[in-house]
């Protein structure tokens, strides 16, 4: 039995790590165990990108990244300005597309627009608006930025609300929404009209520079375009599957996802930077003894196994693994808390913002690929 298949307290001590009752003991347990399946799991059968063409970076801390040596438990932070004042907004990586209240927008009325909307599944609320088309810099700590080029940018004029939907109220003339989608595949999330062309990470300015398109997400902050020193070190690629509908995007991420004793389901999935739980869907023999009274959920200390297979099918090669126990909070990785459906039939898993805690990302959005690469334990 490997390390991702037991606790983090069992596995610190049969491969020799101090263990202890305190939170932050634990934690470094379970982080050394990641790094001993890590090690273990199977050597890369991929060719690797290559990132030496010159291409430039810029690198944006979060607004609010977490203090050195502490976790990751509050999701991203960039400023987002429109040629006046920077104000916060927060970096998703679970949908596509800059999405802001219309009175955030200077002269909004005057701009070129389109009607839009774009829904967020995990919560049901459905932005209604108007695509526009400007020109935003993002910033991150100690006067880091970026511009892109004029991109289409939804000005929110409404709020509504899904029939099941889970935290939503409805709004006329919303002035709180700030929302900046930098996720890839997400089409088909109720998010049809979030293609690339509105991510802004992939439509910067080159000012004259050669750009790599793509970024890197870790804990810290984003790299900007991908470089030979940003994408250094130890990363596990996964080649991604070219959206059949979409041309420049790409499908989700392969995944497979055990429960307990259940059989393994793969299907594809997802790391949302803009929410701290976990979103499961599977089919329900697959967790049918893990289930909490009969309801659809899983109940607590019920294990959860994710593999991210190099490609398509379980038998490949993992680019990246890790387990957690439901309920769990001595985990840095384990989410605050696990939504499971049962109804649909494509397996699917949105890790949450936790996934961070272990690994850096990466996002090849030229090359299609998407990467792993562990973080050394604190």
């Amino acid at each position: 039995m490997t390390c991702a298949q037991t606790s983090a307290q069992t596995c610190a001590q049969r491969h020799g790590r101090p263990v202890a009752a305190g939170r932050s003991t634990l934690r470094w347990s379970a982080a050394a165990c990641l790094a001993f399946a890590w090690l273990a799991s199977p050597a890369s059968a991929e060719t690797r990108p290559r990132y030496e063409d010159g291409a430039a970076g810029t690198f944006l801390p979060f607004l609010n990244a977490p203090a050195r040596g502490e976790e990751a438990e509050r999701s991203p932070r960039l400023g987002l300005s429109f040629g006046g004042e920077a104000r916060p907004v927060l970096m998703d990586t679970g949908s596509t597309g800059i999405v802001v209240s219309a009175s955030r927008i200077p002269d909004v009325d005057s701009l070129p627009a389109r009607p839009g909307r774009l829904t967020y599944t995990s919560s049901g609320r459905i932005m209604i608006g108007r695509w526009v088309t400007v020109p935003v810099t993002l910033w991150g700590r100690d006067e880091a930025r970026v511009t892109t080029r004029p991109i289409p940018v939804l000005a929110v004029d409404r709020i509504d609300c899904t029939e099941q939907a889970r935290d939503c109220t409805p709004e006329e003339a919303p002035a709180h929404v700030a929302m900046m989608g930098v996720g890839f595949g997400r089409e088909g999330d109720a998010q049809s009209q979030s293609t690339p062309d509105t991510n802004p990470l992939l439509n910067l300015d080159p000012g004259g520079r050669r750009l790599h398109r793509g970024y890197v997400v870790t804990k810290e902050g984003v790299h900007v375009g991908l470089t030979p020193a940003n994408t250094r070190g130890e990363f596990r690629f996964v080649k991604l599957d070219p959206h059949p509908d979409i041309a420049g995007d790409w499908l989700g991420v392969p995944a497979c996802i055990a429960v307990d004793a259940g059989p393994s389901a793969c299907g594809r999935g997802l790391v949302d930077t803009g929410v701290t739980g976990m979103f499961l869907t599977m089919p329900r023999e697959a967790v049918a003894g893990s289930l909490e009274d009969g309801r659809p959920a899983l109940s607590p200390g019920s294990r959860v196994a994710i593999r991210f297979p190099q490609a398509s099918g379980a038998d490949a090669p993992a680019a990246a693994s890790y387990a957690f126990a439901v309920g769990d909070d001595g985990s840095a990785l384990a989410p605050s808390r696990v939504v499971l459906n049962t109804r649909r039939p494509q397996t699917f898993v949105n890790t949450g913002l936790h996934l961070l805690n272990g690994f850096d990302v990466l996002y090849d959005a030229d090359g299609g690929f998407y990467a792993f690469r562990q973080r050394p334990a604190p």
